[in-house]
């Protein structure tokens, strides 16, 4: 385990025989690497497993820990990346060491098939939950008590959090630290990785459909970059279908089997992720920044800023400025 500069909050990640290493990678990139350049204690991550000792990873290498579940149970957020079988029950140990850190009061976090474990452990019982879109019948089958949710990128139920396959779980770790060190912190953490700053976690999963050659998918695509290149136009389904030279019915049913979204949800995310390079660069009067990204009115800005980045734009602005630059 290793302790650089003030002691942050503790995060424990499971590893399991057969893991791939992306998702606890996603982890450790988040949570594990020092950041200096924020005047504050980060994260201390320690990676467990079942039984202390190698543990194979997909490739045929291995990673080594010395700490098990007694170390894992003890983390104050403690994070299954994964199973190594959907459809077996966890350990009985497990059962036991996340149910002691949930008593505890610790934050318990999945991501993809690491919501079956935290079903195993009873601690998804009358909550809504998800994962990875594949398992979400099966997750229904095995725990019936489990209100899940396959349309979503995760799900925040205050200490117990989920969230979808894979790449998702990367929104869910950003979403975290947004939630412990405001947006201004968090949207640093993305730049350094070189991600989107916020997906919304009701934004849908993408579904597996076949790769076609459909001319519509080039149209789609040209009518998505139109609108970014024209955020403050006046835009409409009616009017990014005529870009498209579709009917707004054909439109809709393309945009949503490619996105899994409607247009103007779309819309709404890309305008509100215009806005925060203006909150953050410049003292634009927050009715100038609305306008200039599209938005109606300055009210219409803050209801769906606030949806979007679960705080007002005002506040992102104070919040971003005293964070770090």
């Amino acid at each position: 385990m290793l302790r650089i500069g003030k002691r942050g909050p503790s995060v424990t990640v499971l590893a399991f025989d057969g893991m791939s290493v992306f998702e606890l990678g996603i982890v450790t990139e988040v949570f594990g690497l020092p950041r200096p350049e924020f005047d504050r204690p980060w994260y201390e991550l320690t990676v467990c497993a079942e039984t202390p000792g190698p543990v194979r990873v997909i490739g045929g290498a291995s990673l080594h820990t010395p700490y098990g579940l007694d170390t894992f149970a003890a983390g104050e957020t403690v994070i299954v990346p994964g199973v190594p079988d959907v459809h077996a029950d966890s350990s009985p140990a497990l059962v036991t060491a996340l149910r002691a850190a949930h008593d505890r009061g610790a934050r318990i976090m999945s991501i993809c098939s690491g919501a079956f474990a935290l079903a195993g452990a009873g601690l998804l019982d009358g909550r809504r939950a998800t994962t990875h879109w594949r398992y979400a019948e099966l997750l229904r089958d095995r725990h019936p008590s489990v209100e899940v949710d396959a349309d979503v990128l995760y799900l925040d139920d205050g200490n117990v959090l989920t969230s979808a396959g894979s790449a998702a779980g990367l929104d869910l770790c950003l979403h975290v630290i947004r939630r412990d060190h405001g947006p201004a912190i968090a949207n640093a953490v993305a730049r350094r990785l070189v991600v989107q700053p916020h997906r919304d976690g009701g934004q849908a999963q993408f579904i597996e459909a076949p790769v076609t050659e459909d001319p519509a998918d080039d149209r789609l695509t040209r009518s998505m970059e139109w609108a970014l290149r024209n955020l403050a136009a006046p835009i409409t389904v009616e009017v990014l279908a005529r870009r498209a030279h579709m009917s707004a019915r054909t439109y809709l049913r393309h945009f949503a089997r490619a996105t899994g979204t409607t247009p103007i949800r779309w819309l709404i995310g890309q305008r509100v992720h215009a806005s925060l390079a203006l909150l953050e660069t410049t003292a634009s009067p927050i009715e100038e920044v609305a306008s200039t990204v599209g938005f109606d009115s300055p009210v219409t800005f803050r209801h769906h800023f606030t949806q979007t980045m679960r705080t007002s734009p005002s506040a992102y602005r104070r919040a971003f400025r005293a964070g770090p630059s």
